[in-house]
Order: structure tokens, then C-alpha cells, then sequence
């Protein structure tokens, strides 16, 4: 049966969602091929998105990230592990291709190639000294969230939660740490990851106090999290892979190494190799600089 509230909430989720296309001589700040080489199941990838849902939420956090997503590894990695669901088995044909997870608005919880995004800014963001055990553990919890619609309400009493407190009127105040039916069916993108890390007691951004018995740490709402958080917390690395890296410079090719021949056993001990000089007569002066 056609719903006209259903038909209308598609059409704004399709304009929030629109990316206009990217000029023909668009070039990416990061370079995706190296980003891949460095990726590592269990990190964290921010995306500088650019469609009109992005900019609003760059408005209201202040930040360039828009969009937070677990890196799953590939197939065959998630296969042995013994944590990857039969939905994706699609991907066995292409094991290798790199998975991500990710809560999109007016898509829900997916798994989709990491491919996707070869385009955008990223940033990888990896927790410190987290075990193998647990960063299954993280994995599979987000796993678990497969199918889970957006929670579009959750994402403006977020935007309310974080203007000014006393310019917000009453019935405008954030509903964050109320209970709504059907939530327990709906994420975000960075509450889902957060509290997939919350579930193995690893800090993202933890409420710390200083106690009579010493520091003591409180999990934050997982609802309050956003992209920006991981970037910001002290318990994850940043890496970065621009375009163009300084360290590709090469700078090891521009030592002085001598560039007459020698070869050397230690220092004072250097001669250039007979099959270097293709002439017998120089075998004197050899013996002479080696001994020199």
C-alpha cells in the first residue's frame, strides 16, 4: 500500500544523501592503493563526505569527518576467524577484496568493498594494543548490527545535544537517555563502532575522574559519539597516506655514496673489484688502495 509520509521520508533521504559529481580533474588527498597496503582489520576509517547530509554534519561538529566505518579485513581473513556470516558469502569469490562496515542513512547497517570510497579523504585511526581476541570480539559485534535500520531521529537529537543547552527549548532537549521503542533496531554510524569497543572495555573517549581510590573511568554514551571522536581520542593512532607523501621523496637516494666502484670490508679496507675495471693492469693500484 502507498504510504505518502514513507514516499516523502525517501525523497528528503535521497536529496540528504546526493553527491554531486566530482570535477574530471578531481584529485583525492590520500593515495588509496598505499592505504590499503597499511590497513589492518579492526581500524577505524574516517570519510570526508561531500554530499549535503556531510556538510551538515561538518556544520554541527566543527569537523571535516562525516562518516566513520570498521575495516572488516577481506573474506578469507573473517573465514578464518571463524566470524564471517553466511550473508557474505558472495565475497568468497573475491576473498581478498577489502570489507567495511558502515550505518548509512537510508540504507541501515551494510557491508560493503572498501572500494567505495577510493575517492574520498580518509584517515585510518587504530586502537593501540588491542588483542587479537578483542578486535574479533569488535568485529563481530558490528557484525551482529547487520541489517539494523538508521536511527535518524538519533542523529538530530545529537545535533540538538550539542548547540547551547539553554537555547534549545524544552520539548526540543535532546531524548538521548530515553528508551523509544524499535531503537534497539537502529544505529549510527560512530555509536554503532563506539559501542563495539565499549563491549570489550576499550576506551574511545572515556569519562575519567580523579577518586580518593585513584582514576576512575566511566563509558561514555554510546549515542553522543561522533566521527570526529576517534580522530580526537588518545587510544587510537592516526595514519595518514596523502596523495603525494613527503617520505616518497626517497631522500636515501641522495646520500654521497662513492661513485667510483669501491668496495669495502670495513673502513680502510676498500678495493674496486677486479670485474669492475675489465683491464689487468690496474691490479697494482688496486692492491695499493685496499691497502691503503
Amino acid at each position: 500500500m502507498f504510504s505518502l509520509g514513507k514516499w516523502i521520508t525517501r525523497k528528503f533521504i535521497a536529496w540528504l544523501t546526493y553527491e554531486p559529481e566530482r570535477p574530471v580533474n578531481f584529485t583525492s588527498l590520500t593515495n588509496y592503493d598505499r592505504l590499503c597496503d597499511e590497513l589492518k582489520p579492526g581500524d577505524i576509517i574516517l570519510v570526508e563526505g561531500c554530499s549535503r547530509v556531510s556538510n551538515i554534519i561538518k556544520l554541527i561538529t566543527q569537523s571535516p569527518w562525516t562518516h566513520s566505518m570498521l575495516y572488516l579485513g577481506n573474506y578469507h581473513q573473517l573465514n578464518s576467524a571463524g566470524i564471517a556470516p553466511t550473508s557474505l558469502s558472495q565475497y568468497a569469490i573475491t576473498p581478498h577484496t577489502h570489507l567495511i562496515i558502515e550505518a548509512v542513512l537510508g540504507q541501515g547497517t551494510i557491508v560493503m568493498p572498501l572500494q567505495k570510497y577510493k575517492d574520498d579523504h580518509l584517515r585510518i585511526c587504530r586502537p593501540r594494543s588491542l588483542t587479537l581476541q578483542d578486535r574479533n570480539a569488535v568485529i563481530q559485534h558490528t557484525l551482529n548490527k547487520l541489517g539494523y535500520q538508521y536511527h535518524t531521529r538519533q542523529l538530530f537529537d545529537l545535533a540538538r545535544f550539542l548547540l547551547p543547552y539553554n537555547l534549545i527549548p524544552r520539548r526540543w532537549r535532546s531524548s538521548l537517555f530515553r528508551y523509544h521503542a524499535g531503537d534497539s533496531t537502529k544505529t549510527i554510524c560512530s555509536s554503532m563502532l563506539a559501542e563495539a569497543f565499549v563491549s570489550v572495555n576499550y576506551p574511545v573517549l572515556p569519562v575519567i575522574e580523579h577518586t580518593e581510590q585513584g582514576l576512575r573511568f566511566y563509558r561514555r554514551n554510546t549515542k553522543l559519539y561522533i566521527p570526529r571522536d576517534f580522530d580526537y581520542s588518545p587510544y587510537f593512532d592516526i595514519i595518514k597516506y596523502p596523495f603525494i607523501g613527503l617520505d616518497e621523496v626517497a631522500a636515501y637516494r641522495n646520500l654521497p655514496w662513492d661513485e667510483e666502484g669501491f668496495i669495502c670490508n670495513a673502513q680502510g679496507d676498500c678495493a674496486i673489484p677486479l670485474a669492475n675495471t675489465g683491464d689487468d693492469t690496474n691490479k697494482d693500484e688496486q692492491v695499493i688502495r685496499q691497502g691503503a
